[in-house]
């Protein structure tokens, strides 16, 4: 029996993002509910420093979140391309090949910025801007072996595009952008990533309709550690607290996204790297090489994001992999592309020919008013009905 683990980064791709000094305050007063500070220079650094007394917990709550490595940010796309230089370099993806002797994989899960109406962060707004961008990169590599998948923010209720909500219903965004991708683009996603990792029963049913795979399950085995950030307390944004933390794929219930059911879409877990919630460690690393060389193939999530510097984390993680794979010698790992390793994990049979339909309009029937029929000759469908994008014309 085989033994491995396919290792899965995904990558939050939502391009440049700016933040400045007062926004850094900003941000650790709506994460932790720290006011009245002065905002300067002098006092980041003692935060950092854990020199400002919050309590024990949330002190060095706030010293993590401020390290230096997440607060380096790329601001530009000129940064997020100098980096993109340096981490899809084969040199880079080759540094510590994978059991087959092959380098380190990316999985792109591209965010489009549409419908804000205030951007103080500087954000690439548009439909497409940053799919497009990295379509080009990666086709500036022979046999590039990354995958493009799709991430979306709902709406945040002021509209500001740096932040993100939680319902699907209100957000009509989300479909002009995935019929845009048909339409525009010819492209479809068939793995997600939800921003901040937020799920609810609305979301849940839209991808149980149209997208089989989903990387957003964060469940941790202390979810409690999450209760000292605003964001998270509650299961606010990105609520897995029932959630399989085993490194299991599975089908979810119908009426819970959280607990194993009979669902068809199918859930990964995807924890952070070196960041201040829900973070892989080597515990976790082990993990997930213990449950493999336990014979159940496995999926070991990891999630970035592009607007900070990816190859120091990909180095973190390869140190923990390389000492799991010293204490699990009998267990292979594959760097993966996302919808590759689904398919492995659970065992899907891709003998079955792919979809082939007819689309037929009859524009002037006899008995009746235009209607468009759709067949499918091969395959099938992935739910109860396909996915139609219509372009209509002016009148």
């Amino acid at each position: 029996m085989k033994k491995r683990v396919y290792i899965v980064h995904s990558i939050d791709t939502e391009g440049p993002l700016n933040e400045s000094l007062a926004s850094t305050f900003e941000r650790l007063e709506e994460l932790f509910g720290i006011k009245n500070l002065p905002r300067t220079r002098d006092t980041l650094a003692k935060l950092q420093a854990r020199e400002i007394d919050l309590g024990k917990e949330l002190t060095a709550k706030i010293a993590e979140a401020l390290s230096g490595h997440r607060l380096r940010i790329n601001g530009t796309w000129t940064e997020v391309l100098a980096m993109l230089d340096r981490i899809m370099d084969n040199r880079f993806r080759q540094k510590m090949p994978d059991s087959q002797g092959n380098g380190w994989v990316y999985n792109w899960h591209c965010l489009d910025l549409v419908g804000y109406e205030n951007n103080p962060r500087r954000r690439d707004l548009g439909y497409h801007n940053i799919f497009d961008r990295y379509i080009e990169v990666m086709g500036e590599y022979a046999d590039c072996p990354d995958g493009l998948h799709f991430h979306f923010h709902p709406m945040s209720i002021y509209r500001d595009a740096h932040r993100c909500a939680t319902s699907y219903i209100n957000s009509p965004e989300l479909w002009q952008i995935i019929c845009r991708k048909i339409l525009e683009r010819n492209w479809f996603p068939t793995v997600f990533r939800a921003g901040f990792q937020a799920e609810r029963p609305d979301s849940h049913w839209i991808l149980e309709q149209w997208i089989p795979f989903d990387c957003s399950n964060m469940a941790t085995d202390t979810p409690e550690e999450l209760e000292l950030s605003v964001d998270f307390r509650k299961g606010r944004s990105g609520d897995w607290r029932r959630a399989p933390a085993d490194w299991s794929v599975y089908h979810p219930a119908h009426d819970d996204y959280q607990t194993p059911g009979n669902c068809r879409r199918a859930i990964s877990r995807s924890l952070n790297v070196m960041s201040r919630t829900a973070s892989i460690d080597q515990r976790e690393v082990d993990k997930a090489f213990a449950r493999a060389d336990s014979g159940k193939p496995t999926i070991m999530g990891l999630c970035s994001h592009d607007f900070r510097d990816i190859g120091i984390e990909v180095d973190h993680v390869r140190d923990m992999i390389a000492k799991a794979a010293e204490k699990y010698p009998e267990v292979e790992f594959e760097y993966a592309e996302a919808l590759h390793a689904f398919r492995q994990v659970l065992n899907l049979d891709m003998s079955q020919p792919a979809l082939d339909f007819t689309i037929k309009l009859h524009a002037n029937p006899e008995d009746d008013v235009p209607y468009l029929e759709i067949r499918t000759r091969a395959g099938k469908t992935f739910g109860p009905q396909p996915f139609l994008a219509l372009e209509t014309k002016a009148r």
